[in-house]
């Protein structure tokens, strides 16, 4: 028994000095604040440039509340573990980034530490704005430090143990932030550098855009950019696994970027509208070309043989008569909107259903959240609006109408087990 005890003994001493290790490896000292005295110096050029980044990497997106003032925070994240708050990142000295240092800047956007020394939630995406250069960084920091100073306090973000413990977040960063400006690839051209660079860095397209494991880090290899999701939304694949009908050509990137909305493919919606309105659409037109050019080489250089004309009539050819309960709420609700026919449509594009990528997805739940709440908020005013059917329809008929849709502009199978998930995403989404 005494040698029992004897090795408990040592476990236990063991398992302190791993974490006593553990607490001494994650800690982070503070960064001294900047004198409020200090003025800053910076030239109008490098504050133009930090707001376009600003804009690439979606700044206001993420912190600014429904209905706040711009880049103020309190935007909250619902994940599985509790509430994430979005920070202030205006320079008010007192609840923003004020007092912040251009050091303390940094640290946070290569290493996820604030300037107090506490780790970030990986929510900031640092492990991908670890990748921007030291002049780009400089240049962000100057836009940030030039924009009025807004007093407001966001709540606090609130996890669950042992999630509210940031410094086990430490671990977390020895798996999955490689931190560092990213280095070009020799082997490749200059716009496709530069595409790479603004996709994986500030433009942190993977974050939503690539699936997630166990631990809730970015999958890399072959299963990179394949699809994720943001805010409860599929994330589409932006590689040629895609399931889209049509290949994502060049021409329907930029279209997308620019507007939101491609003929070929639809138009933006859910969290994917804010990102092309305050971000993508903002972007010198020869970024917008490297982006293209540098997610165009996650595709086979021979596109899917598929023409938007055969796939639009094919739809027509097997669009079922108004015997079915799918196809009336469709004549009623949606075929002003939605007809082939010129002249049938509204204000607004016309997005072709027989092109959608929604109606040809594993799962049904963009599809769902499309037609419970609509479009509201459009990339830009000329796409139109589609209005909710959240309170025009009950669950069973959402479902027989997607169905319809599925089948008749897809030619695929029903969903399973649809309208149950039309109440969960009812009662997941409900407005509060």
């Amino acid at each position: 028994m005494s040698s029992i005890k004897k090795v408990a003994g040592w476990g236990g001493l063991a398992a302190v000095a791993v974490v006593v290790a553990g607490a001494i490896a994650s800690w982070q000292p503070e960064i001294a604040p900047r004198d409020e005295k200090e003025s800053h110096v910076f030239s109008q050029q490098q504050i133009a440039h930090g707001k376009m980044l600003a804009d690439l990497g979606d700044c206001a997106v993420c912190h600014t509340r429904p209905g706040g003032v711009r880049n103020t925070g309190g935007l909250a994240m619902e994940i599985p573990f509790g509430t994430i708050y979005s920070t202030n990142i205006t320079p008010d000295n007192e609840t923003g980034i004020g007092k912040w240092s251009y050091a303390a800047f940094e640290r946070a956007m290569r290493h996820g530490v604030d300037r107090e020394g506490h780790y970030l939630y990986p929510a900031f995406p640092y492990t991908a704005f670890t990748r921007t250069s030291d002049e780009d960084l400089q240049a962000l920091y100057a836009y940030l430090m030039s924009q009025p100073a807004v007093n407001y306090q966001p709540p606090v973000t609130a996890l669950s143990f042992p999630f509210n413990i940031r410094q086990g977040i430490v671990t977390w960063n020895w798996l999955f932030l490689t931190p560092g400006a990213m280095k070009a690839d020799p082997a490749q051209s200059a716009e496709w550098n530069r595409g790479a660079y603004l996709t994986e860095g500030l433009g942190h397209c993977s974050a939503c855009h690539s699936p997630r494991n166990l631990m809730f880090g970015e999958k890399g290899g072959a299963a990179h950019l394949t699809g994720g999701v943001a805010e409860d939304w599929t994330a589409p694949s932006l590689t040629g696994s895609s399931l889209a009908p049509l290949a994502w050509k060049r021409e329907d990137l930029l279209s997308f970027m620019r507007t939101g909305y491609s003929a070929n493919h639809g138009v933006a919606a859910g969290p994917m509208a804010p990102v092309i309105e305050e971000g993508l659409s903002r972007l010198p037109e020869q970024d917008l070309q490297a982006i293209a050019t540098y997610l165009r080489s996650y595709h086979p250089a021979e596109p899917k043989v598929a023409q938007a004309r055969r796939l639009n009539q094919w739809a027509e050819l097997h669009t079922e008569p108004l015997t079915t309960e799918g196809a009336r709420i469709f004549s009623g609700a949606c075929m002003a909107c939605h007809a082939q026919e010129k002249g049938a449509q509204m204000a607004g594009v016309r997005p072709s259903l027989a092109l959608n990528t929604n109606l040809y997805a594993d799962t049904p739940d963009n599809a769902i959240r499309v037609i419970l709440d609509g479009i509201q908020q459009p990339a830009n005013v000329n796409l139109g609006y589609m209005p909710a059917f959240r309170h025009n329809l009950n669950d069973r008929q959402i479902a027989e109408l997607l169905n319809y849709l599925r089948h008749s502009y897809a030619g695929k199978a029903p969903w399973p087990d649809l309208q149950a998930q039309v109440s969960r995403l009812r009662a997941q989404t409900a407005e509060k």
